[in-house]
């Protein structure tokens, strides 16, 4: 797209001036349109800000619900882990079997949006007395209403000889297909990772999809994702590698099968 064409559709500040290169009648019709344009600019920013202050109201309605979900929660043992395990992409951070130990000691997460919505969110993260850490809480916060977006994450103190979140590309070798990422990001080194949360897709699985409704992970049956996921993943593979010739014997057996059917 040219310099001048992505200045005709993004900036407005000189569509007078444009409109003047038209012909008389041309002009009348595109300053109408632009009138009209600006009352629906108006409109959007009016709607956007009514639907905001519904959203406030409600997740205020909402609280009470989560707390008693929350409390609900406590008398399953290992919800959490159960439930972060069976999700497609935040079961990704958990590949090594330190990592995933610790996660049973998880008792209850804890996500709050700030009192506007809009600028930001809390994540808690609740474990009870484990060999990893000493902290009861690691919290996450999300500041992002301002032109420079940012995070900070609870400094965990690690008890000693311990770290987690080491993650060898060795290790991750010998995982599944679909456990790659985790080669990268592990859950400790994603939660102390603060360069960039704009591009954070970790917080918003949990913050949109694990929070909003965390009982659906819970009750994935056992193999449901294995048979959905990764080995749907290698049935499709293995079909890729399947050879080429093997359709015409399968062809040549059928017609030996209606070859040999009574006329």
């Amino acid at each position: 797209m040219s310099s001048e064409t992505s200045n005709k559709k993004f900036k407005r500040m000189s569509e007078s001036e444009r409109i003047a290169d038209y012909d008389h009648a041309t002009q009348k019709i595109l300053e109408e349109m632009d009138v009209i344009q600006t009352q629906l600019d108006s409109i959007k920013e009016k709607a956007s800000e009514e639907v905001l202050q519904i959203d406030i109201k409600y997740n205020r309605i909402r609280k009470p619900h989560l707390d008693k979900r929350s409390q609900l929660i406590s008398n399953i043992p290992n919800f959490w882990a159960t439930a972060i395990m069976n999700h497609p992409d935040i079961s990704n951070l958990f590949s090594g079997q330190e990592e995933e130990d610790c996660l049973h000691h998880l008792t209850k997460i804890e996500i709050e949006d700030f009192d506007d919505i809009l600028s930001g969110f809390i994540i808690k993260f609740y474990f009870d007395e484990n060999p990893y850490f000493e902290n009861p809480v690691l919290t996450k916060e999300y500041v992002l209403g301002n032109d420079s977006p940012s995070s900070k994450s609870t400094p965990i103190n690690w008890k000693e000889g311990v770290q987690l979140g080491q993650v060898s590309q060795e290790v991750n070798k010998t995982n599944r297909k679909r456990r790659l990422e985790s080669t990268r990001t592990s859950f400790f080194t994603w939660f102390t990772d603060n360069v960039d949360p704009c591009t954070d897709n970790i917080a918003e699985d949990f913050k949109d999809d694990l929070w909003e409704n965390p009982i659906q992970y819970f009750l994935v049956a056992d193999g449901q994702e294995e048979e959905n996921g990764v080995e749907g993943e290698e049935e499709t593979s293995s079909d890729e590698n399947e050879d080429p010739g093997e359709p015409d014997n399968q062809s040549g057996s059928s017609g030996q099968g209606n070859s040999s059917r009574p006329v």
